[in-house]
C-alpha cells in the first residue's frame, strides 16, 4: 500500500483497513483544520487504488472486517469509481462488514438518491459527517460551507439510502462570544439528523490555521475549559436522537464518556456535573492530542 501522510481515521476505525483512495480534502476551508493543508487534493487513479486492494489481500486476506477509505471527504468519488472500489473490497475481503468514510453535507447533497443507494447496494454502509456546530452563524466563521438546513437534508438523504451516519461536533467552535448559542443549535442538529453515533470533540487552536491567526489578533477567544464542559452538558440535555451511540473518546476532550442518548442521559450528565465540580479528574493538556 501507498500511503500520503499525514493518514486520519475515527477512533472507531483503529481496526480498520485504511484505503486512500483521495488524497487530502475537496473542501479543506474549515478554519480550525490543519489535517489537510499540507496535501493537493486530488482522486488517486482507479489502478493505483485497486492495486492498494490487492496488495491488503495478500497481506491482511480474512482478517480486513472493516475498511475505512480516506483522505478528507472520499464521497466526493465518481459513483463509478466508488462501485469499482466496494466491488474489489468485496472480492478481496470476504469477512468484510463494513465500509466507511469521512463525508461532508455538500458532496452527500451533489450526490442523488438513486447514486446514494447504488452505493449502499455496493457496501458502503457508514458516513462520517462533522457539522461541527448547529450555529449558522459559526457555520459561517469556520468557514464549514454548509449550514443547518443542508447538514439537515444530507442525513435524510444518507438515511434513505439505508446508510448509517456518525456526526462530529466540535467543543469550543463558537468561542466565547457564540457558546451557548453554539452548544444549544448543536443540540437540535442532533435532533434534526438523528445519528446513528454521536461524537464530541474539542477544538485544539492549531498554529498555522486561520482560527489561529483570529486568536492572535483577538478576533477568536477559546471558552474555558469549564465552559466548554457547559457547552458538552447542554448539548447531551437538549438533543433527541432516536438512539445514538454517544462518545467523547477522541484524544481532544478532557471527559471521556460514553453510552446511548437519550437512554442514558441522565448518567451521563451526572459525571459531567460531578466533572464541573471537581470530583472528577480530567485528562491533563499533555494527554491530550488530535
Amino acid at each position: 500500500m501507498r500511503y500520503e501522510g499525514p493518514l486520519y481515521r475515527p477512533p472507531s476505525e483503529a481496526d480498520a483497513f485504511i484505503l486512500q483512495a483521495t488524497i487530502g480534502c475537496s473542501w479543506n476551508h474549515c478554519t480550525y483544520c490543519d489535517m489537510y493543508r499540507s496535501k493537493r487534493f486530488r482522486v488517486r487513479p482507479a489502478d493505483e487504488i485497486l492495486a492498494d486492494i490487492q496488495a491488503a489481500e495478500r497481506r491482511f486476506g480474512a482478517a480486513v472486517e472493516k475498511v475505512f477509505v480516506a483522505d478528507g471527504d472520499a464521497l466526493v468519488m465518481d459513483v463509478e469509481l466508488w462501485e469499482a472500489i466496494l466491488e474489489a473490497c468485496r472480492a478481496a475481503f470476504p469477512r468484510l462488514r463494513r465500509v466507511s468514510a469521512y463525508a461532508t453535507a455538500m458532496n452527500l447533497l451533489a450526490k442523488s438518491e438513486e447514486e446514494l443507494s447504488r452505493l449502499r447496494t455496493g457496501g458502503l454502509s457508514q458516513l462520517y459527517i462533522g457539522p461541527e456546530t448547529g450555529d449558522e452563524l459559526t457555520f459561517k466563521r469556520i468557514a464549514k460551507g454548509a449550514g443547518f438546513d443542508e447538514h439537515a437534508e444530507a442525513a435524510k438523504r444518507a438515511h434513505a439510502a439505508g446508510m448509517k451516519l456518525s456526526a462530529i461536533f466540535l467543543l469550543g467552535a463558537g468561542g466565547t462570544e457564540r457558546s451557548a448559542e453554539h452548544a444549544e443549535a448543536s443540540a437540535r442538529l442532533i435532533t434534526a439528523m438523528d445519528p446513528e453515533f454521536v461524537s464530541l470533540l474539542t477544538l485544539t487552536v492549531v498554529p498555522g490555521t486561520p482560527i489561529a491567526k483570529l486568536q492572535a489578533m483577538g478576533k477568536f477567544e477559546l471558552p474555558s475549559v469549564t465552559r466548554m464542559l457547559e457547552e458538552l452538558r447542554t448539548i447531551v440535555a437538549l438533543c433527541e436522537p432516536t438512539d445514538a451511540l454517544f462518545r467523547t473518546n477522541h484524544a481532544s476532550n478532557y471527559l471521556p464518556l460514553g453510552g446511548r442518548l437519550p437512554k442514558d442521559r441522565e448518567r451521563i450528565l451526572e459525571v459531567v456535573d460531578r466533572a464541573l465540580k471537581g470530583g472528577i479528574a480530567l485528562r491533563p493538556e499533555w494527554a491530550r492530542g488530535l
